[in-house]
C-alpha cells in the first residue's frame, strides 16, 4: 500500500528488528593464543601398527629360520659361475631390449599405416606372438635346422646368390636373442602405438601446417611426446623380460637361472640357498631399472609438468628438514 506523498515513514518497531549474532567468546581470552587441534586418525595407526607387527615378524622369520642356509648363501653369492649367468643374463636382456623395441617401432608404424597391406601384416604378426608362449617360439627356433638347414638371399622364386649354414648361425646365444626379441617386439608394438596415439592430435595438425616432413615430424614432435607415455610402460616390459630370460637355460643357455639349476642338481643339499641367490639378484636388476626409469620418466616430463618430480635425495633432505622443524616445535611447545 502506497505512503500519501510527504508522509514519514514510522520507525520499525526494534522487537522487529533481527538481531545480529554476537561473535564467538575466546575461551582463552587472546585469540591469537588458540591451539588447532589435528584431526585424529586412529584407524591409521592401528593399520600402521598391524602392517609394522607382520613385517617385522616375516623378516625374523627369514632371518632365524635355519632352512634358508644363509651362511651357503653367502658362499654363492659372489661364485664367478654364477657371475658368468649374470652377465649372460644382462647381455640377452639388453639386446633383447634394444631389437625388441627397434621392432615395436617399425610394427607400431605399419599398424598407423595407410596401406592395408602393412596394417594387416603387422596386425597378425603381433596377434601370432602374443599368442603363443614363449617358450615355444625358443625351441621351435632351437630346432629350426631340422626344417631349413640352410638360408639363401637372392631373387624372389629365383637363383639365390649368398647361402649360409643354419646350424652355424643359430648359436645358443642367437637363438636366445632371437626368439626374445621376436616376442618383445610385438608386446613392445602395442606400447608403442599407444603412446603415439596419446600424442593431442592438435600436435600432428600444427606440424603438418608447418610443412614439416612426416619424419621430422614423428622424429622430433611425436615421438618425444609419446616417450612420455612409452617409458613407464615399456619399462614394465623390460622386468617382465629381465624375468623371461630364465626360459633361455631350456636352449642349452646357461644364464642366471641355468647356472643356479646347474648347481642345485650338483648340489642337492643347497637349493634353496642359489634359489635364493638368484631371486637377490633379480631384486637387484629390477630394482636398478626402476631407478633408470625415475630418471627417465624425469627427464621427459620437462614441459609437461610444472614441476619436476623430486629425487630420492631431495625427498630425504626435505624430510629431514621437515623433522627438524617438528623437534624444534615440539621443544617450544
Amino acid at each position: 500500500m502506497q505512503r500519501p506523498p510527504g508522509t514519514i515513514a514510522a520507525p520499525a518497531d526494534p522487537a522487529d528488528r533481527r538481531a545480529d549474532p554476537p561473535p564467538p567468546a575466546d575461551k582463552s581470552g587472546d585469540p591469537g593464543t588458540a591451539r588447532v587441534l589435528p584431526l585424529r586418525h586412529p584407524g591409521r595407526w592401528l593399520a600402521t601398527a598391524v602392517v609394522t607387527v607382520l613385517a617385522a615378524q616375516f623378516v625374523h622369520g627369514l632371518v632365524t629360520n635355519p632352512f634358508y642356509q644363509w651362511d651357503r648363501f653367502g658362499y654363492w653369492i659372489l661364485r664367478p659361475a654364477v657371475l658368468d649367468g649374470l652377465v649372460i643374463t644382462l647381455e640377452v636382456t639388453s639386446l633383447s631390449a634394444v631389437f625388441g623395441l627397434l621392432g615395436g617401432i617399425v610394427l607400431a608404424l605399419c599398424r598407423l599405416s595407410r596401406s592395408p597391406v602393412t596394417r594387416a601384416v603387422s596386425w597378425t604378426y603381433i596377434w601370432l606372438l602374443r599368442s603363443v608362449p614363449l617358450i615355444v617360439v625358443l625351441l621351435f627356433l632351437y630346432n629350426f635346422s631340422a626344417l631349413y638347414r640352410t638360408l639363401s638371399l637372392g631373387i624372389p622364386f629365383g637363383p639365390a646368390f649368398f647361402t649360409f649354414d643354419e646350424s652355424r648361425l643359430a648359436t645358443d646365444m642367437a637363438v636366445a636373442v632371437f626368439g626374445l626379441s621376436l616376442t618383445e617386439a610385438a608386446y613392445a608394438a602395442e606400447v608403442v602405438r599407444g603412446g603415439i596415439l596419446s600424442v593431442d592430435q592438435g600436435q600432428h595438425e600444427a606440424a603438418a601446417a608447418l610443412g614439416l616432413p612426416r619424419t621430422y615430424q614423428f622424429r622430433r614432435i611425436v615421438f618425444p611426446q609419446a616417450l612420455r607415455s612409452i617409458t613407464p610402460n615399456y619399462v614394465n616390459q623390460l622386468v617382465g623380460l629381465i624375468k623371461s630370460t630364465s626360459l633361455v637355460f631350456y636352449v642349452s643357455l646357461l644364464d642366471l637361472f641355468g647356472t643356479v639349476s646347474s648347481l642345485g642338481s650338483t648340489y642337492p643339499g643347497d637349493i634353496v640357498p642359489l634359489l635364493m641367490v638368484a631371486t637377490v639378484w633379480y631384486l637387484v636388476l629390477t630394482s636398478l631399472l626402476s631407478v633408470v626409469q625415475f630418471y627417465v620418466e624425469r627427464h621427459f616430463s620437462r614441459g609437461a609438468l610444472r614441476a619436476l618430480p623430486p629425487t630420492p635425495l631431495q625427498n630425504t633432505r626435505s624430510a629431514l628438514r621437515n623433522l627438524r622443524t617438528h623437534l624444534r616445535k615440539e621443544s617450544l611447545a
